[in-house]
């Protein structure tokens, strides 16, 4: 066995571990991959990759691979982001100390000389994490603003409520599926690609990156502004069928070649450019160790962080058996009324929805989801949990001032009607409106111990039974919303 087979046959073994070690998250950044339309370009991405390394293997192969021990630094580092996912229950710090790992494998098994000498492609592979979906409401927002401001410059009459713009012609909403999230992460991977093949100046490379992006943005607001247009001249119906055509096939494709276009004269790496520069890769071999020393520790590492978790994370609490929610002093309960609302409460143990009327009329709702423990797929803070449910007919519109210290929006249903809604997350005993906060609480529970019950506790009010207000004299009338917190946890 040849020296080099011996070093990528010990890459595979380290790879395959790691693999196995944490299937799930593979498999789960995998799915993403093949099921999300915003992350179908990361299957490119893969060839991607090994071109970049086939052009390096012929200028690579007179190096020495060694094993390399302070590698195993940069392993234990990906093992603390992957457990800290783990903890937080957020799959991009998982799936990206995931891909940190295997990145550890190349350097641990392949040594210092040949990371410098793929350094490019190894870093590429962070764009495998699939991320980006949080910029989706701040895109909205953006979309909506640049849309009215140019429907304005065009003489057309528009409203805009959160991220609803009424024109002449309807009501417009700009859904997460307009917000251009999609290509937006998308160029990126292009852009970056582009860069590292088109440029050498790294002046030239971020500026390049930089005006791909902006121009995505922007393109993107004037493709909703040109849909609002369209339906002013030909209907609502019609324009909605050319958005689809005209976005999907042609629209975004001007882009990018508008963007090489523009770039194209300040290119400054010839064609015919290496790869890769080999110098200062000459020279002896630093910190190199045997295969006997480096690998057992290499296993040992991921296996350490993933028992870790299992130990600790897994353990649970029992929930009272029946969340209590008191009716406070001048209100009663009540039947619904008003346009139906119900928060979503992914994977939890318990669910409650109670509604209250004072004498004046005006009507709230409390809702609480109760977690016996937090996991992936049950936990208080993620995406589309919460007050507004991404499946159900209510859509985000704009913040609020706070209701003692929540988290306070205002949520939109055709019609149009509008909802006020207060969240409040508590974990471990920490009652709290910022969702980081709570992260932040449940990460400590997760990692060093302490209640690992949860509760996501919303009071909600349509605007037209009271709202804000309703919201806020209710809460107080409850004695706070750490006294219904600990009512509903039993814990005095």
């Amino acid at each position: 066995m040849t020296l080099w087979q011996r070093h990528l046959g010990a890459f595979a073994l380290l790879s395959a571990a790691i693999l196995a070690i944490f299937w799930r998250d593979a498999a789960d950044m995998a799915g993403i991959w093949w099921h999300s339309s915003t992350f179908t370009h990361c299957l490119l991405i893969v060839p991607m990759i090994g071109w970049l390394v086939s052009q390096r293997t012929a200028l690579l192969r007179p190096l020495t691979p060694a094993f390399w021990g302070p590698a195993l630094v940069w392993m234990a580092g990906a093992g603390l982001v992957w457990l800290v996912g783990e903890a937080a229950g957020v799959g991009l710090f998982r799936q990206l100390g995931l891909v940190l790992m295997l990145q550890g494998a190349i350097a641990v098994t392949l040594g210092e000389k040949l990371v410098r000498g793929l350094l490019f492609p190894i870093g590429y592979t962070l764009l495998l994490v699939p991320f980006g979906e949080e910029l989706v409401p701040l895109l909205q927002t953006f979309t909506a603003h640049i849309s009215v401001v140019l429907l304005h410059l065009s003489g057309i009459s528009a409203e805009m409520e959160g991220v609803f713009i009424t024109t002449p012609a309807g009501f417009f909403e700009v859904a997460e599926e307009c917000s251009g999230v999609n290509f937006l992460i998308a160029m990126l991977a292009y852009a970056v690609f582009a860069a590292h093949l088109c440029f050498k100046s790294w002046t030239r490379r971020i500026v390049f990156i930089a005006a791909a992006l902006a121009t995505t943005i922007f393109a993107n607001a004037l493709r909703a502004y040109g849909t609002m247009v369209a339906a002013e001249i030909w209907g609502i119906e019609a324009a909605g069928g050319i958005d689809h055509i005209f976005y999907g096939w042609i629209f975004f494709g001007l882009v990018i070649v508008i963007v090489m276009l523009v770039a194209r004269r300040w290119f400054d790496r010839p064609a015919n450019d290496v790869a890769v520069d080999m110098s200062g890769l000459e020279g002896p071999l630093r910190f190199a160790g045997s295969a006997k020393a480096v690998l057992p520790i290499a296993i040992a590492i991921p296996m350490i962080f993933a028992s870790w978790a299992w130990l600790v994370g897994g353990r649970t609490a029992p929930l009272p058996a029946t969340m209590a929610v008191d009716t406070p002093s001048g209100w009663r309960e009540a039947r619904a009324d008003g346009v139906a609302w119900t928060p979503r409460f992914d994977g939890a143990d318990q669910r409650l929805l109670r509604h209250f009327v004072d004498a004046e009329g005006r009507r709230v709702t409390v809702a609480i989801g109760g977690y016996e423990r937090q996991a992936e797929g049950r936990e208080v803070v993620a995406f589309g949990q919460g007050a507004v449910d991404p499946d159900s007919q209510w859509a985000w519109s704009a913040w609020l001032p706070a209701v003692e210290g929540a988290k306070t929006e205002r949520l939109l249903h055709s019609g149009p009607v509008l909802r006020d809604a207060a969240t409040w997350y508590v974990v471990s005993g920490t009652v709290t409106g910022d969702p980081r906060r709570a992260k932040l609480a449940g990460l400590k529970t997760r990692l060093l111990g302490g209640d690992p019950r949860a509760l996501s506790l919303i009071v909600s009010s349509e605007e037209r039974l009271g709202g804000r207000d309703a919201m806020e004299d209710f809460v107080s009338a409850s004695g706070g919303a750490k006294a219904m917190a600990d009512r509903a946890l039993e814990t005095r």
